[in-house]
């Protein structure tokens, strides 16, 4: 056999197997996120996949299921819509963001208690030398 007529086999091979493995991978992929989505039950902390936290609180239809997304708010999700089963450290990082906030506040009332103590020194703030220019009407030529 020549090395011309192997050719087209070889072009073949190299194109099918990098589509059958990546088919595959999308397979895989796909019965994972069932799986996950039929072993939702009540107390799971989700994801949706427009990014939004909560907690599942009914799972008896089998097509959608409730998530409380506040304390007191539940909203009706279809199962497809949740992404993934997250867990307490995204609570934490709420928690976290209000220490944060906070810190911050403390932060602001030391900042305004030595502004009346200094009354007599006016508070310089940054100003913006940036200028805006006027907005350009619209339907009128400049010339």
């Amino acid at each position: 056999m020549n090395a011309g007529s192997l050719l087209p086999f070889l072009l073949i091979a190299v194109l099918a197997i990098p589509l059958f493995l990546g088919a595959r991978k999308q397979k895989r992929a796909m019965q994972q996120q069932q799986a996950l989505q039929s072993s939702l039950s009540v107390g799971d902390r989700v994801m949706t996949t427009s990014g939004l936290y909560g907690t599942v609180s009914d799972t008896s239809d089998d097509a959608s299921i409730t998530v409380e997304i506040a304390p007191g708010v539940e909203t009706e999700w279809l199962r497809q819509a949740v992404r993934e089963k997250v867990g307490d450290d995204v609570v934490d990082e709420v928690e976290d963001d209000e220490d944060d906030d906070a810190a911050d506040d403390t932060v602001e009332e030391t900042v305004e208690s030595t502004k009346s103590d200094k009354s007599d020194e006016p508070a310089v703030l940054a100003e913006s030398t940036n200028e805006v220019a006027e907005p350009a009407e619209q339907g009128k030529k400049t010339r």
